[in-house]
């Protein structure tokens, strides 16, 4: 008679296990049927391009969002009833790439914030247990500092200890390196190594792709809400890992419809930067962009693109370096300068920086050059109203005329608007970022187009992105990486070859030496 199994022979729960989790917001379908299993003491990692539906995993996993369907467990367990806070917090964390802690109040403090609700505080207990806290996990700070003097990485050690103090056994980490120099990313990975042989479970989310072979064991892709693969990342090859999350056949050519290359411009650069850098975002970058060109600034979160973008138009001021336009020199950090030195700019987010959501579309179209528009500096109404209607004209823009309101336009038609204002001066130079994000496919190609015949008219053009198709009307593509240019591509590149490099995947794409000018070195 065979005997009995012994439950010591099991292997553990699964300190997370989702299964055919479904979720939708209004048409979108964010989530088709997807799961993931992350062990106790590993480090799983959750990839995938923006849009994949990771974020979306995680907001159904800590709580945020309630599943249209599918089932969320935790060792075993069923996740709790949605909105049982605490229930949710003894299984689960979430430590973010922006920390959560409170700056102004101690490490002690933020260790037990909302614990003590009608209960009087002994402060010297307070610190007592805090240290205790700090001194089981192995985190060396000092819980009387303020948390807002803290290194970054020692930020997410009190996050993480502030998370195991409640019992939660699985950390879920999005972005965590993403403010971290190399010597903040080894002492956090060293911690959680410490942590994982505890059986403290991490679900790793991050753009740096060898962070994955770095730290994690396993890896799971999710490319357009689909779940695609789950693999050890041991025995993943990286141009695998990259082609699972682009849905390229590893090592495939250029697509056909890149057969039509552009000729290279010849004439002298219209924009020019030379040295430029901002502490903690960028190094040194020597730049070219010659009249007819639109060059491609491809980067992940915390590759400094946007930094870069937001520096060339005056809205952050360079460290080092300058920026000319037609070899006159731009005034650092100054937005209007760069107007009058002829700088066009599409913002990232067309809500906080582009738009005036109660002015109208005329009003909206017109900031740039109100000056214009009226003798002695007065803005007549119907100069306004006649430069509108040419704009709304020339971009198509969907309105129901000059006068409406923004806030009544699509988000397509909206980032048209942003994108008259930027056009208004007839810039010599275009720099645009992220600019198409949250518009529809139709509104996507007529934006690019417009920035395409930005540039063929004669003007430079920079489109700043990680999104694909922002940078596929581009004749020349740099690739950015913690701050530094690691790659450029003529127009031939493929997706798998670009997301490596825009991933930290070094030996995927072969890195070709540039001086950001367009020749190589």
């Amino acid at each position: 008679m065979a005997p009995e199994p012994d439950e010591r022979d099991q292997p553990p729960a699964p300190a997370l296990h989702a299964h055919g989790v479904v979720k939708r917001f209004g048409p979108t379908l964010a989530l088709d049927g997807v799961g993931l299993t992350v062990r106790p003491g590993e480090s799983h990692a959750l990839v995938g391009r923006n849009g994949a539906g990771k974020s979306t995993l995680v907001g159904v996993v800590t709580g945020l969002h309630r599943p249209d369907s599918g089932t969320v467990a935790f060792g075993g367990a069923p996740a709790p009833a949605f909105g049982d806070r605490a229930g949710w917090r003894s299984r689960v964390a979430c430590v973010y790439q922006k920390s959560m802690v409170v700056p102004d109040l101690t490490v002690a403090e933020n260790l037990f914030l909302n614990r003590f609700e009608g209960e009087r505080i002994r402060w010297g207990r307070l610190r007592r247990r805090a240290a205790d806290l700090l001194a089981e996990y192995g985190v060396d700070v000092d819980p009387g500092a303020r948390a807002g003097q803290l290194a970054v990485e020692q930020r997410q050690f009190v996050e993480i200890a502030r998370a195991l103090s409640f019992g939660a056994r699985l950390i879920v980490l999005d972005e965590p390196t993403a403010q971290l120099d190399a010597r903040g990313i080894q002492r956090l990975f060293t911690k959680l190594r410490e942590l994982q042989a505890q059986g403290v479970a991490f679900l790793f989310i991050s753009h740096h792709l060898q962070e994955v072979y770095d730290l994690c064991t396993a890896v799971t892709v999710y490319r357009d809400a689909r779940q695609v693969l789950t693999a050890a990342v041991a025995d993943l090859p990286k141009d695998e890992l990259v082609a699972a999350m682009t849905g390229d056949r590893p090592g495939a050519g250029a697509p056909s419809w890149r057969a039509a290359v552009r000729p290279r411009r010849t004439s002298e650069p219209v924009l020019r930067t030379e040295g430029l850098a901002l502490d903690g975002e960028f190094e040194a970058l020597d730049l070219a962009v010659r009249g007819g060109e639109v060059l491609g600034v491809a980067g992940a979160a915390a590759s400094g693109n946007t930094a870069l973008g937001e520096t060339l138009v005056g809205m952050r001021r360079a460290t080092a370096g300058r920026v000319t336009v037609h070899g006159r020199p731009v005034k650092p950090g100054s937005v209007p300068h760069a107007l009058d030195a002829g700088i066009g700019y599409i913002p990232e987010d067309r809500h906080r920086q582009g738009l005036v959501p109660d002015r109208s579309v005329a009003e909206n179209a017109t900031l740039t050059v109100t000056g214009r528009l009226g003798p002695f500096g007065t803005v007549l109404p119907s100069r306004t109203r006649e430069f509108a209607l040419t704009m709304i004209d020339s971009l198509d823009i969907r309105t129901q005329g000059p006068d409406q309101p923004v806030s009544g336009l699509s988000g397509g038609n909206a980032q048209k608007v942003v994108v008259a204002r930027a056009l208004a001066r007839g810039p010599a130079a275009l720099v645009a970022v992220r600019p198409t994000a949250g518009v529809d496919v139709k509104s996507k190609d007529a934006l690019l187009g417009v920035v395409r015949q930005v540039a063929d008219d004669g003007s430079a053009a920079v489109i700043i992105s990680d999104e694909l198709d922002d940078l596929r009307v581009c004749d020349r593509v740099l690739a950015l990486f913690h701050g530094r240019v690691v790659a450029e591509y003529d127009s031939g590149w493929t997706d798998g070859e670009l997301v490596a490099a825009m991933e930290g995947v070094h030996g995927v794409a072969a890195v070709e030496g540039t001086d950001g000018m367009g020749e190589r070195t």
